[in-house]
C-alpha cells in the first residue's frame, strides 16, 4: 500500500495505490469537509500471516493552508475516531501540555496559532520567554527537516542544546554513540574510512526570527521558540506514505 499527493495540471489529487491481489479495505472514519480533512482507517491481512487478526493503520488526510497532506497517525494511541482526536494523536506531550499551562479553549487548539504555538506544517514552535542565548552559539539559516529527502524550513536564527553525540555514515544513518563507534572502529579498523560525520540526536532546538518554507506562509518568531515536531514519525503507518513536504 502506498499513500502520496500527486500533481498535474488540474492540481493536487491523492494517489493511493495497492496489490489487486489482496487489497485492503479502505475506510473514511471521519470526514470534515469545513476543514478539508478525513480520517482514513487503512485495514489489511499480512499475507505471510493470515492467521493474525488484520492491521489497522489510520491516516489524516487534509489541507493546510495551501497544499494537501497526509499523516500517519500513531498506533501507541488509543481512542482515535475523528479527525480531532487524529489532531491531538499528532502533538506531542509537550505541546498538549503548554495548551494546558496557556489555557487553551478547545475550539483554539487547531488553529496554526494560539496561546501555546505556532506551528508551520508539521513543527509546533513553543514560546520561551525565558532563554538567553549566547550569541556565538546562534546559528543562522539553519535548515530544518524531519529527514527522507523532505523540503527543509529554514531557521533564520537557531540554537541547539543537549542531545547525544553520534558518529554517522552511510552504513549507519542513525548513528552510532561513542562507545559503540569505539568498539567498532577495533574490531573493523577500516571502518574509519566510511565518511563519517559527528552529529548530534535529539537535541533540544529553538528557533527566532523569520520561518520559511515553500509550501507554508512565511513567519516570524519575535523571540526564542523551542521547536517540535508531531508525533507521526512514530506511526508505523508512515511506511505506506510516499508524499514529503
Amino acid at each position: 500500500m502506498r499513500i502520496d499527493v500527486e500533481k498535474d495540471r488540474d492540481g493536487e489529487t491523492f494517489d493511493l495505490r495497492f496489490d489487486a491481489t489482496t487489497p485492503p479495505d479502505l475506510i473514511p472514519v471521519d470526514v470534515r469537509p469545513e476543514r478539508r480533512h478525513l480520517l482514513l482507517l487503512l485495514r489489511a491481512q499480512p499475507t505471510d500471516r493470515p492467521h493474525l487478526p488484520p492491521v489497522k493503520s489510520r491516516f489524516l488526510c487534509g489541507h493546510d493552508e495551501r497544499h494537501w497532506f497526509v499523516a500517519g497517525v500513531p498506533e501507541a494511541v488509543r481512542g482515535v475516531s475523528s479527525v480531532r482526536t487524529a489532531m491531538d494523536a499528532l502533538k506531542p506531550t509537550v505541546v498538549r501540555a503548554a495548551e494546558l499551562q496557556a489555557g487553551v479553549k478547545p475550539r483554539q487548539r487547531y488553529r496554526r496559532k494560539n496561546a501555546a504555538f505556532l506551528r508551520q506544517g508539521e513543527w509546533f514552535f513553543l514560546p520561551t520567554p525565558d532563554l538567553v542565548v549566547d550569541s556565538f552559539l546562534v546559528r543562522r539559516n539553519e535548515p530544518l527537516s524531519r529527514g527522507r529527502g523532505s523540503k527543509p524550513h529554514t531557521l533564520e536564527f537557531a540554537f541547539r542544546r543537549g542531545g547525544t553525540t553520534v558518529h554517522v555514515c552511510r552504513q549507519h544513518p542513525s548513528g552510532l554513540e561513542v562507545d559503540a563507534y569505539t568498539q567498532l572502529i577495533r574490531a573493523n579498523p577500516d571502518a574509519r574510512h566510511w565518511g563519517w560525520r559527528v552529529m548530534t540526536r535529539d537535541p533540544e532546538l529553538y528557533a527566532r526570527g523569520t520561518l520559511r518554507h515553500a509550501d507554508h506562509a512565511t513567519i516570524h518568531l519575535p523571540g526564542w521558540h523551542r521547536v517540535v515536531m508531531n508525533t507521526e514519525g512514530q506511526s508505523a503507518a508512515m511506511r505506506h506514505v510516499a508524499f514529503l513536504d
